[in-house]
């Protein structure tokens, strides 16, 4: 029987039992998936690392990821960066490198800063570097800002000329408003929205006109919307009813459609309750239920033909999809 926002108690028990260890790699009918999110750190470095925080935060590596998510039926992931500190752009190269599994890593690069093009040279002709993230995520990083200095545009511009892509996070109504004032200055900029159901619906009507005129403006300049973080806890407990996402889910598919949405798993070694790899089933699971309601070619685009555009990452590994 489907609940009242129409989705199948039957559809969630289905792609759960696809969800659990072995059984998505293994089902004949498995869409593979591309996480176009995860974060790799090591603690135990001399240096050691600005995020995440807390004490004795585990390691986090190629090697474990791996592990962890081949048998959930991901094939391929992109590392975004976990710290604003310039020479761990490379240490990251470093460290993916001969971990075909990671087709790629989406760095941090300061704009705003006057060493941008400098180190942008540097990197961008690696073919595992696809771009950079800004938005609010560090302290002195304000897109909403930056975008009214010249400099900043200018290195935008110049940015463009890379062909790498631009990752706006964590959303906040301003920094949705301050991505559209960006590609009005940068029209042929590539931009994928971060995280973006992690941001509520907003109650107040003019703040919601306001929202979703800002994020039709992306979709029509060709922007990303990459889902993830999902199940979320309320009240310490994990909500992994799928129906509990579906108007966050509409919402977005509503504007971007189903060539303008990406993927992320959400892979973490911190301990939660479920443990994480139960966590990343269940986000597979609520997304194959959600999507696959949309069509098989809906959910492929969703899983993982969006991120080649999106990323343009290249294939590392046979078990990778192609499009040829």
């Amino acid at each position: 029987m489907a609940n009242q926002n129409g989705f199948s108690r039957r559809a969630l028990l289905a792609a759960t039992t696809l969800a659990t260890a072995g059984a998505v790699a293994a089902a004949e009918d498995a869409i593979p998936i591309i996480d176009t999110h995860l974060h790799v750190y090591d603690p135990t470095r001399p240096q050691g690392v600005p995020y995440p925080p807390g004490p004795n935060p585990p390691q986090q590596l190629p090697a474990q990821y791996r592990e962890d998510v081949l048998p959930l039926g991901i094939t391929g992931g992109i590392k975004v960066e976990a710290s604003p500190w310039v020479e761990d752009n490379l240490w990251v190269l470093e460290t993916i490198k001969d971990t075909p599994i990671i087709v790629g890593m989406i760095g941090d690069l300061d704009p705003t800063k006057p060493e941008f093009r400098e180190y942008l040279e540097r990197y961008h002709r690696n073919k595992l570097f696809l771009g950079i993230r800004y938005g609010n995520v560090w302290p002195g990083h304000d897109l909403p800002a930056a975008v009214r200095k010249p400099e900043f545009i200018e290195n935008m511009k110049a940015f463009v000329q890379t062909g790498l892509t631009l990752e706006v996070a964590n959303p906040r109504f301003d920094l949705m408003d301050a991505t559209v004032r960006l590609t009005d200055k940068v029209p042929d900029l590539r931009v994928v929205v971060g995280h973006l159901q992690a941001l509520p619906l907003p109650t107040d009507p003019e703040v919601m006109r306001a929202y979703s005129k800002n994020l039709k403006e992306l979709r029509a300049r060709k922007a990303y919307a990459k889902v993830s973080g999902l199940p979320r806890s309320i009240n310490g407990q994990q909500q992994t009813d799928p129906a509990v996402y579906k108007p966050m889910l509409d919402f977005i598919w509503d504007i971007f459609g189903e060539d303008h949405i990406v993927f992320a798993a959400g892979w973490s070694r911190n301990p939660v309750t479920p443990t994480p790899i139960e966590r990343m089933k269940t986000n597979i699971a609520i997304m194959r239920s959600y999507f696959m309601e949309k069509g098989r070619p809906a959910a492929e685009k969703f899983f993982w033909k969006n991120s080649l555009p999106a990323f343009k990452w290249v294939r590392r590994d046979q078990r990778q999809p192609s499009l040829a």
